[in-house]
C-alpha cells in the first residue's frame, strides 16, 4: 500500500526542538506527516540531494553555518522545494532575507502552536504544488509559443505588437526590438487589408482561416491564412496566429500554369492542323495560278502577292505559336545565377541607353550554381527586360533587378516603375497572343513562361497602375 504521509526533514541541531515539531504535528494531525532529523549542516544538505521530501523545516542557526546557506544550496543544485526557516526569535531582517533567498515561510519558535505549524507546513506543500503546475504550463505553453511553426503575434488593446515567436521574426524578417515598436496594420502589404483585419477583429471579436498578405522587411509578399482572436477582455489583449501559406499558393499556381500550358499547346496544336492544311493548298493554287497567268495583268498579279505574302505570315505565327507552347528539348549546363542575369542583362544595355533607364542592380554575394539552357534563358530574361523597358517613359524610367537564394530555389526579381498592368489583363498576360503593343504578336511572354516552366520553375507577376511591375522568377538551384 501507498504511503501516504507527507514526509518532512527538519536540520536543526537542538533534538529537543525535533521531538516539540514532531509532537505538535502528530497531535493536530496523526498519522499524515512523517518528520526525519538532521542534527548538522553536512547532514542536512546530504539528505537534500537525495530529493525524497515533501518540505524541508530548517533552523537558522546551524553551528558556522545558518539556514540561509541551506537556502543557497537549494539553488546551487537547481531544487525547487518548499522550506519553512524557523528562528528562535523574531527579526524583520532575517525573515525579508530568508524570503528573498527562496523560503516559503518563516516561523519563530515558541510563538506558533500545533495548528498553525501544521496549516503553514500545509499550506506551503499546496502552493508549492500550484506553483509547480503553473510553471509546468507555462514551460508547456512557451514551448509551444517558441517552437511553432506558425507566426504568433500577441498585442495589445491599441494593436501595438508586445510580442513575438522566432518564426515570426524569421518570416518577417524583423529583429524582435524592431517589431515591438510596430502595429499590427504595419505587418499588412496593403493597407485596405490591414483596416479590414482592425475592422474586423474589433467588430466580430475573433477572425477565422482569413487569407491576408504580409510583408517582410525586404517589402516581399507573405501570404497567410490568419486565425486572431480576443486573448484578454479586461487586458484587451490580442492573439494572431498566422500560417504561412506562400509555398502552398505558389505550387497551386504552379500547377495551375502547368495545366492551363498544356491545354493551350493541345489546342494549339489543333488550330495548327486545321489552318495549316488549307493554308498550304491556298499557296499552292496561288503558285500555280501566278505561273499560268498572263504577265499583262498586272493587278491581278498585285492581289496575288497579297494573298501570298498574309498567307505566308499566317503560317509563320501558327509556327511561332506552336514553338511558344511545346515542351522543348533543352541543351543543359551548369551556370552561375548571377552570371546567367548579367548575360542577358548585356543584350539589352543598348536599349537602355537609348531610353535612358537606371539601372539599380542587388545580387547575392553566393554563387549559386543552376542547371539551364543558357541560349533559352537569354531569351527569356531578355523578352522581361525589354518589355519592362518599354512600359517606362524615357530618361525616368528605373529598372530593378535582384538575385536571392532562400530554400533550395533562387529569386530572380525584375522591377519597373513604368505604366503598370491592368488587373483584368495579368490573368491572361501569358496567353498566346494577348498584347497591348500596336506591334507585337503577343507571343513573348507566352514563350518566357514556356521556358520558365520547361526549367521546372515558375513566373509571377504583381502589378499596380501607375506604380510599375515586379516580375518574379524562381528556379531550382542544381
Amino acid at each position: 500500500m501507498k504511503d501516504a504521509k507527507q514526509h518532512i526533514l527538519m536540520i536543526d541541531d537542538d533534538e529537543d526542538d525535533f521531538f516539540l515539531v514532531n509532537s505538535l504535528l502528530q497531535d493536530v494531525a496523526p498519522n499524515q506527516y512523517h518528520v526525519e532529523w538532521c542534527p548538522t549542516y553536512e547532514t542536512g544538505v546530504a539528505a537534500i540531494e537525495r530529493k525524497q521530501h515533501a518540505l524541508y523545516l530548517v533552523d537558522y542557526r546551524l553551528g558556522r553555518h545558518t539556514g540561509l546557506d541551506i537556502l543557497r544550496h537549494f539553488q546551487h543544485i537547481g531544487y525547487e522545494a518548499p522550506v519553512i526557516v524557523l528562528t528562535g526569535k523574531g527579526d524583520y531582517a532575517i525573515d525579508n532575507e530568508a524570503m528573498m533567498a527562496g523560503a516559503t515561510d518563516y516561523l519563530v519558535k515558541g510563538e506558533i502552536g500545533g495548528p498553525d505549524l501544521e496549516r503553514a507546513i500545509r499550506y506551503s506543500i499546496m502552493e508549492h504544488k500550484h506553483l509547480q503546475t503553473i510553471a509546468e504550463n507555462e514551460r508547456k505553453y512557451f514551448g509551444i509559443f517558441e517552437k511553432s511553426h506558425d507566426l504568433i503575434i500577441l498585442a495589445d488593446c491599441n494593436k501595438n505588437i508586445i510580442e513575438v515567436n522566432p518564426i515570426a521574426r524569421k518570416k518577417l524578417q524583423y529583429p524582435r526590438e524592431e517589431l515591438l515598436k510596430m502595429n499590427l496594420k504595419d505587418l499588412f502589404m496593403m493597407e485596405a487589408e490591414a483596416l479590414q483585419f482592425l475592422l474586423d477583429i474589433c467588430e466580430e471579436n475573433a477572425i477565422t482561416q482569413k487569407e491576408f498578405t504580409f510583408k517582410t522587411q525586404n517589402g516581399q509578399k507573405l501570404d497567410v491564412l490568419v486565425n486572431a482572436s480576443k486573448l484578454d477582455e479586461k487586458l484587451g489583449t490580442f492573439l494572431c496566429v498566422a500560417e504561412d501559406i506562400t509555398d502552398k499558393k505558389r505550387e497551386e499556381l504552379e500547377k495551375q500554369h502547368q495545366e492551363k500550358f498544356v491545354i493551350t499547346g493541345r489546342i494549339a496544336r489543333v488550330i495548327a492542323h486545321e489552318v495549316r492544311n488549307p493554308l498550304t493548298n491556298i499557296l499552292l493554287a496561288v503558285g500555280q495560278f501566278k505561273q499560268d497567268m498572263p504577265t499583262a495583268q498586272e493587278d491581278a498579279q498585285l492581289y496575288l502577292d497579297i494573298i501570298e505574302r498574309n498567307c505566308t505570315r499566317i503560317n509563320h505565327l501558327v509556327t511561332e505559336m506552336l514553338q511558344s507552347t511545346r515542351m522543348m528539348e533543352l541543351h543543359l549546363h551548369e551556370m552561375d545565377a548571377n552570371e546567367m542575369v548579367h548575360k542577358a542583362l548585356s543584350l539589352s544595355e543598348d536599349r537602355l541607353q537609348l531610353n535612358g533607364i537606371r539601372l539599380k542592380e542587388d545580387y547575392m554575394e553566393e554563387e549559386v550554381k543552376l542547371l539551364v539552357d543558357e541560349e533559352k534563358m537569354n531569351i527569356a530574361l531578355l523578352n522581361l527586360f525589354i518589355n519592362a523597358i518599354e512600359a517606362m517613359t524615357p530618361d525616368e524610367g528605373v529598372l530593378r533587378i535582384s538575385t536571392a537564394h532562400e530554400n533550395g530555389k533562387v529569386y530572380i526579381r525584375i522591377a519597373d516603375n513604368g505604366i503598370g498592368i491592368p488587373e483584368e489583363n495579368k490573368a491572361r498576360l501569358f496567353d498566346p497572343f494577348f498584347t497591348n503593343k500596336t506591334k507585337g504578336t503577343g507571343l513573348g511572354l507566352t514563350s518566357t513562361q514556356n521556358i520558365i516552366l520547361n526549367h521546372k520553375g515558375t513566373i509571377t507577376v504583381e502589378s499596380k497602375i501607375g506604380e510599375g511591375t515586379l516580375f518574379s522568377i524562381i528556379l531550382p538551384v542544381a
